[in-house]
């Protein structure tokens, strides 16, 4: 599953599977938006989502982010939002 542009610009929380799959005990781990999606008129198929996760941890989800997948696409129901 990789994230569209539609879910770039609208969702809230992604989930990163190749850390903690979402079948896990504790379920996947949770990547919260921390900013605006960063788009560009030369590339309009590429996009940069700033991302924290818990208290000190930041990050971007781009693109070509592998495993990423926005939380209402979530394979396992108990995750969806």
């Amino acid at each position: 599953m990789a994230i569209t542009m539609e879910q770039a610009l609208a969702s809230s929380e992604f989930h990163d599977p190749q850390d903690r799959p979402c079948e896990s005990k504790q379920g996947p781990i949770r990547w919260r938006r921390n900013g605006r999606t960063q788009t560009w008129k030369t590339r309009p198929e590429e996009f940069r989502i700033p991302v924290k996760f818990g208290l000190y941890s930041y990050g971007n989800i781009r693109h070509h982010s592998p495993g990423f997948h926005a939380a209402e696409d979530c394979p396992v129901e108990a995750y969806r939002r």
